[in-house]
């Protein structure tokens, strides 16, 4: 019998794959949800007896978000495969960050528009005269605010992804 050694990865290697998995699949489950969220968004409301549709698709800010989230839910599960197709390998951890800081970039611009048009129309602006309009589209508000916090969560989970990536690709370079 030939003795054959085995080769293991460390630990460290083990939790790192292990924890980007993770965070991989939680970000691709928020940015799907939030993208279902805001692309499905739409309310009629009867107004001074006019009848009033607020939807997404009016407001550009709402558009990007939603669109930006649905960005980062494809790229996200497209990491996820790569990840597993080329393992852990120190390689592409600049390419992994990289991945990790643009997807966190794009979702925050989106929510960062969201979150400013959101707010005009959940107070309004009284030195423009523009009044809330929350009041009279409750359910496309609280969807909206339900898709931005699920956002959110996602651009958290980008942040850790892209610290860790960051961390590793340094360690790498030492």
């Amino acid at each position: 019998m030939a003795n054959t050694v085995e080769i293991k990865a460390p630990k460290t290697h083990k939790f790192f794959f292990a924890t980007q998995i993770s965070l991989r699949v939680m970000a691709f489950a928020s940015t799907l949800a939030a993208a279902c969220i805001m692309l499905t968004n739409k309310q009629t409301a009867v107004v001074f007896d006019i009848q009033v549709d607020a939807r997404y698709t009016y407001l550009p800010a709402f558009m990007f978000f939603g669109f930006a989230n649905v960005i980062a839910c494809v790229f996200s599960i497209v990491a996820l495969i790569l990840t597993f197709i080329l393992g852990n390998n120190p390689e592409h951890y600049l390419y992994i960050f990289l991945h990790d800081l643009i997807m966190s970039e794009l979702l925050m611009a989106g929510c960062a528009a969201a979150t400013a048009v959101g707010y005009i129309g959940k107070y309004g602006n009284t030195h423009t005269g523009w009044t809330p309009v929350c009041d009279h589209f409750a359910k496309f508000c609280n969807r909206g605010i339900a898709a931005v916090l699920l956002s959110f969560l996602s651009i958290a989970f980008y942040l850790i992804l892209t610290i860790i990536s960051a961390k590793k690709w340094r360690q790498i370079q030492l």
